[in-house]
């Protein structure tokens, strides 16, 4: 089994990902463009077996409708999903856990927040966790808008289901916005040097050739909304906030505006 990374260069600066399989079959997490799929599909010979969508919005399905047509493949979605997901053919269920090959299992986490029909989905290989991808609820060092969502939720998955997951996780996340969210990161903690290192290597990367992937490990370093009790953090905020929760709302409406 192998993740590969494709990234759109689109105005919203999506990812879209190709699982493949060593019998030659895929499977694409929020194809953006056919195009661009099938271009790869068609590289490496391998034939689409189904979609997975983290959620609804349309720039992570926009491209389903076609590759269902061109391919036959299914299309998997959160349940509740259904007359939101374009040929939404599968209704997964939180906490499910589906064989893909021999010895890879993708783990199916129900992580409200963004919005209500968002999953996560931890890949397994050899009963170890391997990968998550995050959608639009964890970014490279930020997390999710809750623009269609609500921030309680968001709160609650970030800390109760991403953050206690093993350090050595690799993130795989809907959008490329690490620069932005460093920038953020920075902007609260301006001694974090871990954040600068990876602004450094963000800068020297090729998005097209070799885009950067974090870890969990890493996330709990530079991404604000991991590190909540930091007294940096909460010094830099207007008020005094008690409790986590509260300083992760107030982090998540500063950020809507920075």
């Amino acid at each position: 089994m192998k993740i590969n990374q494709l990234y759109t260069d689109n105005e919203l600066r999506n990812f879209t990902y190709i699982i493949e399989f060593t019998d030659n079959t895929a499977m694409v997490v929020d194809p953006w463009s056919d195009t661009q799929v099938n271009q790869f599909l068609s590289e490496k010979h391998l034939k689409l077996k189904a979609i997975i969508n983290t959620h609804e919005h349309w720039d992570h399905t926009k491209g389903n409708e076609k590759l269902v047509e061109q391919h036959g493949c299914e299309v998997w979605a959160h349940r509740i999903g259904i007359g939101k997901i374009p040929a939404l053919s599968r209704l997964l269920n939180p906490g499910e856990k589906i064989q893909l090959a021999d010895k890879t299992t993708l783990e199916i986490i129900d992580t409200p927040g963004h919005c209500q029909a968002h999953l996560c989905f931890i890949v397994y290989q050899k009963n170890k966790a391997q990968a998550i991808f995050t959608g639009d609820i964890l970014f490279n060092a930020g997390v999710g808008n809750c623009h269609n969502g609500d921030v309680e939720d968001l709160y609650h998955t970030i800390t109760t289901k991403i953050a206690t997951l093993s350090d050595n996780i690799k993130v795989y996340p809907g959008h490329d916005y690490l620069q932005n969210n460093i920038g953020f990161t920075l902007d609260r903690e301006p001694s974090n040097q871990m954040a600068k290192e990876w602004l450094h290597k963000y800068q020297q990367a090729d998005l097209f050739k070799s885009p950067l992937t974090t870890t969990i490990a890493d996330e709990k370093q530079i991404n604000t909304f991991l590190r909540l009790s930091s007294s940096e953090i909460r010094n830099n905020l207007s008020t005094t906030l008690e409790s986590n929760k509260q300083v992760f709302i107030a982090l998540r409406s500063l950020r809507d505006k920075w």
